[in-house]
């Protein structure tokens, strides 16, 4: 699941490390609503592993909440609301005074492109204003595995998120090695890996 200023195109690397499996990364339709999004997503969810980057991490964390019947799934770097106030302050304010080009450079650092934004910027207006409201919720009884990831890159602050996400909801954090938060642009084997892995950690 991509995140803000992004397409299902930005997960070609990681589409190509998992090449020979059954693999869905459908284009958001980035209402800004946060039930709309889920009830357009969840029918490519159910059943799979999710994986999901920035806000696809964060709606990831949402359909959890929702119920929404994944197998398993693996999120970089969620928004967390107030569990760390201002986490996505800095982006809100890159795409305040320098739009979308801005934004995406400072959310995902030098490996984003502009090309990687989808062509209606009002998309990525909506999907901000949706994340910077966002809260998470508790898992249901029963949900499914979720692991929670950190690139050893990152700033501080999204290790505090992590960390975060882990104290409140009892989810397992692993940070990952070589990268930050665009892991799907930086280190896509190494995530195509991990979906990889935990796919076949899951009963048959």
């Amino acid at each position: 699941m991509h995140g803000t200023a992004t397409t299902g195109a930005v997960w070609s690397g990681v589409r190509a490390a998992l090449a020979g499996r059954e693999v869905h990364a459908p284009d958001r339709p980035s209402t800004g609503e946060l039930a709309a999004e889920i009830a357009a997503l969840a029918p490519s969810v159910a059943g799979r592993v999710l994986g999901g980057v920035s806000g696809g991490a964060t709606l990831g964390l949402a359909m959890l909440a929702a119920g929404v019947p994944m197998a398993a799934a693996v999120l970089h770097e969620p928004a967390v609301g107030s569990l760390v106030p201002g986490l996505l302050t800095p982006m809100a304010e890159a795409f305040a005074s320098g739009g979308v080009t801005a934004f995406g450079q400072r959310l995902y650092g030098p490996c984003w492109r502009p090309g990687h934004a989808p062509a209606d910027i009002a998309m990525v207006e909506r999907d901000l204003e949706m994340f910077l409201g966002f809260e998470p919720g508790s898992p249901p009884v029963g949900a499914p595995p979720v692991l929670i990831t950190v690139g050893a890159q990152s700033p501080p602050v999204r290790h505090r998120a992590a960390a975060a996400l882990r104290a409140r909801f009892d989810l397992p954090v692993r940070v990952l090695p070589g990268c930050g938060h665009a892991v799907h642009l930086e280190a896509p084997e190494l995530f195509a890996a991990l979906l990889a892995e935990t796919a076949a950690g899951l009963p048959h």
